[in-house]
């Protein structure tokens, strides 16, 4: 294993996977873990590039949505660094371009620049339907005046309702033509959108899909956005692979801190070789699982064989793709009568993990389906799961819940179809939190719960992620100590 820096990061890859396999294996499964630490460059403004994507459809008329989504999208504006270039897309049924105004490119932010923004933006009225496609390939037809290598371009997009005027081919289309051009975090306001499509839209553009579910807290989600966004410093990155000619990609998928189906995403790179992009990155740690197809006919038996290399590829300033970490994933196959391969316990966790997913999804589409007997079983298996693994994602599953007379989970009666629809959106965040069982105990005697785990939930000042534990002493993302956090 090797590490490089690059725009002030330094990356190292560690790679998790069974070196003895079984003589009839014939696919083995890796872990890799990219490490990401922050050097002492940071990115200059100019080499940012920000578009706000605002949904203005007839849907915004109603709870005050449009005001508040004007005053997010001001409040977004004025925490913008002088020098990052900027752009707005007010989206219905087409995609209208509002800042800059004139025909050209995006503006650079200044003083100027800035109070004419906000001046569109409070001019935004709502009419319309919703094509959240036409509002991508806009943002990616803007992005694209920006020609210089080397620039972050990281874009924010809201709905409030479903794609209903577009069909799904159409809206694949749009996410074909913007997958590795930019970078998009999309948001959810309100109830009525879907969270399936969001989280399928977030995928494609390795952002980050969130629920927000009062409009009035869209401009201070879409500050945290902006401070978050200022902390991206490799504008794009790849994960190089290079197997074998005997072994063939079967799948590749992100699993931290969010699962991500990556492997349609993968393109020819040089000889055998293929590229995955990662999109931006900033200081941060993340997972990916590597799953490989071979014919065990056509390994030798006792020999060691190099399954593939694997490379991380950092985007300079000139737009080439620089290696910046490498390791190997080797493997030997066995003959001995009764051996059998051993998964490690992370890659075992990620199966797990992968099981707690999908009866979340199961307890939200029951949910919003009204099959209140099928959400409950699979909230019960959820939560039995998740505490298995000390999972992330026990906090909301427990905060949802009632004990039902037979002992089991059971969702809340009061549960708003929104709450269902931010429980599918986190159903793909993963992590581990340990819980102390002392502490735990206490904080749930007052509500007659002893015994289950209870937890606080604070978000940290530095790069607005939530950190889950009884008593959190610092951010779990970026490490950053909690002082005056509020408790939620």
């Amino acid at each position: 294993m090797n590490g490089g820096t690059a725009a002030g990061l330094g990356f190292t890859i560690a790679i998790d996977a069974p070196y003895d396999l079984a003589v009839n294996d014939n696919r083995v499964r890796a872990l890799i873990t990219i490490e990401v630490h922050r050097g002492d460059a940071a990115v200059a403004a100019g080499r940012a590039a920000e578009i706000l994507i605002m949904d203005r459809s007839r849907s915004m008329m109603g709870q005050n949505k449009i005001h508040e989504a004007r005053r997010a999208a001001c409040a977004a504006i004025d925490v913008l660094p002088d020098g990052v270039l900027l752009g707005i897309i007010a989206g219905n049924h087409k995609a209208e371009r509002i800042f800059p105004a004139a025909a050209g490119g995006l503006a650079a932010v200044n003083a100027e620049t800035k109070a004419t923004a906000k001046r569109q933006v409070m001019g935004l009225r709502p009419e319309g339907g919703t094509e959240i496609g036409r509002w991508l390939a806009g943002a990616g037809e803007l992005f694209a005046t920006v020609p210089a290598a080397g620039v972050i371009r990281h874009a924010v997009l809201y709905s409030d309702g479903k794609n209903e005027h577009q069909t799904r081919e159409e809206l694949d289309a749009a996410l074909s033509t913007c997958t590795d051009r930019f970078v998009c975090d999309v948001r959810g306001l309100g109830t009525d959108w879907d969270y399936a499509e969001l989280l399928h839209i977030a995928e494609a553009l390795h952002g980050d899909a969130r629920a927000v579910l009062h409009s009035a807290d869209l401009a201070e989600d879409f500050t945290r956005l902006m401070d978050r966004a200022r902390r991206l410093v490799v504008p794009r990155a790849y994960l190089r692979l290079s197997p074998d000619g005997r072994f063939r990609i079967d799948s590749i998928a992100q699993t931290h801190p969010v699962q991500a189906d990556l492997t349609h995403q993968q393109r020819p790179a040089d000889g055998p070789a293929v590229d995955v992009p990662l999109g931006s990155w900033e200081q941060e740690t993340r997972r990916y699982e590597l799953s490989l197809c071979f014919d065990p006919n056509a390994l030798p038996i006792a020999v060691e064989v190099r399954a593939t290399a694997v490379e991380l590829l950092a985007e300079t300033a000139d737009g080439a793709r620089e290696r910046r970490a490498d390791a190997p994933l080797v493997v030997r196959r066995h003959d001995m009568p009764g051996f059998e391969t051993v998964m490690s316990e992370s890659l075992t966790r990620v199966e797990k993990e992968r099981e707690v997913t999908f009866a979340i999804k199961a307890c939200a589409n029951a949910g919003l389906n009204g099959r209140t007997a099928e959400a409950d079983a699979e909230l019960d298996k959820a939560i039995r799961l998740a505490r298995e693994i000390d999972d992330v994602r026990l906090l909301l599953l427990t905060g949802l819940t009632v004990i039902g007379p037979d002992g089991g989970a059971r969702l809340r009666p009061d549960l708003t179809r929104g709450k269902l629809q931010e429980l599918g959106l986190e159903s793909v965040r993963t992590g581990r939190r340990v819980i102390s069982a002392d502490s735990a105990d206490e904080a749930n005697q007052s509500n007659g719960q002893a015994g289950r785990p209870s937890f606080s939930a604070r978000t940290c000042r530095v790069c607005g992620e939530t950190t889950y534990a009884a008593d959190p002493k610092g951010c779990e993302n970026c490490a950053a100590p909690f002082r005056d956090e509020a408790v939620s």
